[in-house]
């Protein structure tokens, strides 16, 4: 069984800054792509910023120059700097990892998900 846990998320004000880690836990032998998405209210889920194993990193044109996405492969955790925040970043913001169980296969797992709100 594979858990992913998201901490982090809270109310902060306009140019605040948060951070979010996903560790991801369980029968892993392998983690491929992890990434943060997030949705707000009335919306579809969106990609916020996506790494690969290697450390490459793909972002939003929403969130650039502003979010930072780093993962240590070590601990199996996935983190998401934000900075400059702003009203249209509130969202519940969802940790998502591409991994393989040692069963062998691989799958998409989804954590529960976090409410970020930014608001004076």
């Amino acid at each position: 069984q594979v858990q992913l846990v998201e901490s982090g998320g809270g109310l902060v004000q306009p140019g605040g800054s948060l951070r979010l880690s996903c560790a991801a836990s369980g029968s892993i032998f392998s983690i491929y792509d992890m990434g943060w998405y997030r949705q707000a209210p009335g919306k579809q889920r969106e990609l916020v910023a996506l790494i690969t194993s290697g450390g490459s990193t793909n972002y939003a044109n929403s969130v650039k120059g502003r979010f930072i996405l780093s993962r240590d492969n070590a601990k199996n955790t996935l983190y998401l700097q934000m900075t400059n925040l702003k009203p249209e970043d509130t969202a519940v913001y969802y940790c998502n990892a591409h991994l393989r169980g040692w069963d062998g296969r691989r799958g998409d797992y989804w954590g529960q998900g976090t409410q970020v709100t930014v608001s004076s």
